[in-house]
């Protein structure tokens, strides 16, 4: 074989291979569904909610928005697009990572698993005064994912690191009844290995950060800012879906709400270059 015809047939094998790689590395991305994750609409926080944690909407209405953020005990409320906010406090400065809102009450999760819940009419005075505080309700270990169902009242709550977790295997979630906090009545499991054989983005556990359910469809949200990652599940927490964040539009994302139009919101701390945020993501064909 002359030297041209080698030259020629390892420039045809080198260009498969690359072809091949190429391939492979982007077998696992997906798109998700119902929105476009490339075009959001963006709202700055103030100063305050620069490490804004939780987000959610009273029965969908998307008027105002609620937030908490992790080192002071308020609950605060705005309208997006509008950089003043009020707040009401419920408790001491801590680590508060989501919150919660049905049947006219405010409920709020710390990050060793303690709650804390009041009544709606309060969050627009500048302290709550009838806080009810629930210790223990949970197992030992640490929590930042939180949703509650108007149509029953249910509260459920992930692990983010329980001890009793393997999270590169599973990850624990817990159901109890608002009005009960005496004890927790279930517990599930999201299946850690079928996120990683469509995301292969969790070698080192998954660690949710966000919950959320879609009005529409009853699907869950979960977002993790640790690996990065949009995980869906249908009603029974199945992984549908794995959907990887880009990590220049989704700084350190932690909470997620839907309207009552199915809308999709995603809040992000700040960093050393950008202020805290909310994403919007209008549901396509709206």
């Amino acid at each position: 074989m002359n030297y041209t015809v080698s030259k020629i047939i390892g420039s045809a094998l080198m260009l498969i291979t690359l072809g091949t790689g190429c391939t492979n590395s982007h077998e696992n991305e997906q798109t998700l569904k119902d929105y476009n994750l490339e075009s959001p609409e963006k709202f700055f926080m103030p100063e305050s909610l620069f490490e804004i944690s939780g987000i959610a909407f009273n029965k969908g209405n998307n008027d105002t928005i609620y937030a908490i953020q992790d080192e002071e005990g308020r609950l605060f409320r705005l309208g997006l697009g509008v950089k003043k906010q009020v707040n009401s406090k419920f408790g001491k400065k801590g680590d508060y990572e989501d919150l919660a809102i049905a049947n006219d009450r405010v409920v709020i999760l710390k990050s060793n698993g303690t709650m804390y819940s009041f009544p709606m009419r309060e969050a627009i005075f500048p302290e709550a005064d009838s806080v009810q505080e629930w210790k223990k309700i949970l197992p030992k270990g640490e929590y930042e994912s939180m949703y509650a169902d108007e149509a029953t009242d249910n509260i459920y709550v992930l692990c983010k690191n329980c001890p009793e977790d393997d999270s590169k295997k599973s990850v624990t979630g817990y159901e109890f009844h608002l009005g009960d906090s005496s004890a927790v009545h279930t517990s599930f499991q999201i299946n850690v290995k079928d996120i990683k054989a469509l995301s292969g983005k969790v070698e080192r556990g998954f660690r949710p950060s966000g919950l959320a359910q879609n009005p529409l469809t009853k699907d869950w949200y979960i977002i993790s800012a640790v690996n990065k990652l949009l995980v869906v599940t249908d009603s029974n927490w199945k992984v549908q879906q794995a959907v990887p964040l880009n990590g220049n539009k989704f700084t350190q994302p932690e909470g997620i709400a839907f309207d009552a139009a199915g809308n999709l919101y995603i809040s992000n701390e700040g960093d050393d270059f950008a202020e805290g945020n909310i994403l919007k993501f209008k549901k396509l064909g709206i």
